[in-house]
């Protein structure tokens, strides 16, 4: 085997192991910049950002006195049902919430929002 017919077998062999090393790292990144998309899906962000904003109403309506901490305990369990949910839908849907999801979920995150404005 001369020279040259080495160096491009060896060659040959480091691009082949290369492509095997690299493939599942790319299929990797694919998945989690996918998963990260689903996650920053337009109406899964829109609930769960309510969602944030809410808890936040709720310490501050502690902190004034508006409300009692148990009555903040209750508010923050029906939020947390509300995430549970979202995570549910998404998770039938390929990581993103339906228009009809969020319908749903934007009416219970209503009457949550009412009842810690009281």
């Amino acid at each position: 085997m001369n020279t040259s017919t080495r160096i491009t077998m060896t060659l040959a062999a480091i691009v082949t192991f290369g492509t095997l090393v690299a493939a599942p790292v790319f299929a990797q990144t694919t998945t989690t910049n996918e998963t990260q998309w689903q996650k920053d899906h337009p109406r899964r962000t829109e609930v769960n950002d309510r969602l944030k904003n809410q808890n936040k109403r709720i310490t501050n309506e502690v902190k004034d006195g508006q409300i009692s901490k148990a009555q903040a305990q209750n508010l923050r369990a029906n939020d947390k049902t509300i995430h549970g949910e979202e995570k549910a839908m998404a998770s039938q849907d390929n990581g993103h919430i339906t228009k009809t999801d969020q319908k749903a979920l934007n009416q219970q995150l209503n009457q949550n929002s009412a009842a810690i404005g009281k």
